[in-house]
């Protein structure tokens, strides 16, 4: 399973815009960190997932977007995996 969860991973982070990607359990334990995530962020990404899935109940996998000037985060939660992928935004 780690292996496949790097393979994911690095598939994420290839792709262009992507600046770093984190994978975490439902209860918030960092799976793996690329790029510029941070594993520390794993439970705050995971209870994002669940506040969010309380307010779309009719939805089975509600995906989040947080944004700043510079980069975006997309969170969205799959079966037992909660993932973050962290986007640049240009100018």
């Amino acid at each position: 399973m780690e292996r496949n969860l790097e393979k994911t991973m690095d598939n994420v982070t290839n792709v262009e815009g992507v600046i770093g990607c984190i994978l975490a359990d439902r209860q918030g334990l960092c799976l793996g960190a690329k790029g510029s995530a941070s594993g520390q962020s794993a439970g705050l990404i995971a209870a994002i997932a669940d506040e969010v899935a309380k307010l779309e109940p009719e939805s089975n996998a509600p995906i989040i977007a947080l944004e700043s000037d510079n980069r975006q985060c997309i969170i969205q939660r799959q079966g037992p995996i909660v993932g973050a992928i962290y986007k640049a935004i240009s100018p």
